[in-house]
């Protein structure tokens, strides 16, 4: 009773009748003649007129429920920062289920408000009678005298209006006063259960549901969270190449230092000569592994500066194979040979990077083969693919180091240390690289039998 909402809900359960007529009456007024005027042009904006006025009565529903009904209504729409057109939006918002469940919701308002309003007036006339019985009373016999033809009778059974104030009476309509604060109170309970009621049926019918508002927080914060991932791995990718290029400089001078230290004809004892050339030796490494950490970083950033053109293959397997043939005769007695298929077409492709890819490719199979095997480089044409085979008589891989092959700093020889001098990025680029100029690889190995690497590429259109 001391509650203020109490008594807003009442008057707002005393406005659904008037509001419930106008809504009803609008709506279906203008669905009717706009549906009935349809198949003129005429009827389509009455249509649309009508529905911006549900939509509107909706709002001002869900306002009124909020404010006078205590009631927990959830946004009409999902926040959606997607730009649409105007018809886009008309479209979303027929096909949202809120905009359906308002029009129910305004339309149920109607015999809402006829029940609620007769069950309101009743309630209080009946409250407001009970109470007030012994102040009528007393006020009709005090006015008896002024008025005696027009008040002469009778207001309860065997209880006259005649100008004398029966004790017994008021005593007996206090008792009826009584009865009726209780009734009033019981009354204004029924009524603001009522309306409390009502308020947790226009959170069902006003509001998107709460599993789409999570939904769609979800969403949000995933965006936030993918938006600050994108832009931490930027940073990552900035800073690696960055470094990369600040580390070539001190590399390439360590390693012109060290050179020049070692020409011959320097005076130096047989061990500083040796630790010169460990150090010549690593620096080559790193310098290596800087290179290979650069192309990794450009091809993240979409950086790779590559020149698609037509590529003869035969030219770039001879100029590979005249650079590491020696090298692999000369650090395990290794055979590379290679051959090309005869009239085979031109790749489209970046030469250079073509030949680094064959170049990381021989690399690693002189780096698992051992001594006195053989490496061979074969090119051949299948439709309109250009495909070269890179096989070698080492150790192999099983399946789960095949898996991985080709992720960066994998390497499949963990048992053997870093003896081959690998850094596991070699195949990570040839796959990116391939990837960059629309080709592809593949592998397959049997452990103790060889492994096989077979490199595809588009051939130049005819």
């Amino acid at each position: 009773m001391t509650d203020g909402r109490t008594y807003l809900r009442i008057l707002y359960l005393l406005l659904t009748l008037p509001l419930g007529i106008l809504y009803f009456t609008v709506i279906v007024t203008g669905l009717s003649v706009g549906g009935g005027l349809v198949i003129v042009i005429v009827g389509f904006p009455i249509l649309l007129l009508t529905v911006l006025c549900w939509l509107l009565f909706a709002r001002v529903e869900r306002e009124m429920a909020i404010h006078m009904l205590g009631a927990n209504v959830r946004p009409t729409s999902v926040a959606d920062q997607t730009p649409r057109t105007l018809w886009q939006r008309i479209v979303k918002i027929l096909a949202d289920p809120v905009t359906w469940k308002s029009l129910v919701y305004v339309l149920l308002e109607f015999p809402f408000g006829i029940f609620s309003f007769t069950l309101v007036v009743t309630l209080l006339s009946i409250s407001v009678s009970l109470v007030l019985y012994p102040v009528v009373y007393i006020v009709l016999n005090s006015l008896y005298s002024q008025f005696p033809n027009e008040l002469q009778g009778t207001m309860w059974p065997n209880v006259a209006i005649n100008g004398h104030i029966s004790s017994a009476v008021v005593i007996n309509f206090l008792a009826v006063s009584a009865v009726g604060v209780v009734f009033t109170v019981g009354s204004v309970a029924l009524l603001n259960g009522m309306g409390w009621l009502w308020g947790r049926f226009a959170e069902i019918m006003l509001g998107v549901e709460e599993s789409r508002l999570h939904l769609a927080e979800a969403k949000a914060e995933a965006q936030v969270q993918h938006a600050r991932a994108d832009q931490a791995d930027q940073s990552r990718r900035e800073l690696i190449v960055n470094a990369s290029h600040e580390l070539r400089t001190p590399v390439a001078s360590i390693s012109a230092h060290v050179e020049s230290l070692l020409k011959p004809g320097r005076e130096m004892d047989d061990e500083t000569r040796k630790y010169l050339s460990v150090v010549a030796s690593e620096t080559d490494r790193l310098s290596s592994l800087v290179d290979d950490v650069l192309t990794l970083a450009r091809a993240d950033a979409d950086e790779l500066h590559l020149n698609i053109s037509p590529v003869e293959i035969p030219g770039v397997l001879d100029q590979v194979s005249e650079t590491l043939a020696p090298l692999a005769r000369r650090e395990r007695n290794l055979s590379l040979v290679h051959s090309s298929a005869p009239g085979l077409a031109r790749v489209m492709a970046d030469r250079d990077r073509l030949a680094q890819v064959l170049t990381n490719l021989i690399r690693n199979a002189v780096n698992h083969t051992p001594e006195g095997g053989i490496i061979s480089v074969d090119a051949t044409q299948f439709g309109d693919r250009v495909l070269i085979t890179v096989s070698d008589t080492g150790v192999g891989m099983d399946e789960a180091d095949l898996a991985r092959i080709f992720d960066r700093f994998y390497r499949a020889d963990v048992s053997r240390g870093r003896d081959t001098g690998g850094s596991g990025l070699g195949l990570a680029i040839v796959r990116d690289l391939l990837a960059a100029m629309g080709g592809s690889i593949a592998a397959q190995s049997t452990p103790g039998q060889g492994s096989v690497f077979r490199v595809s590429l588009p051939r130049e259109a005819a």
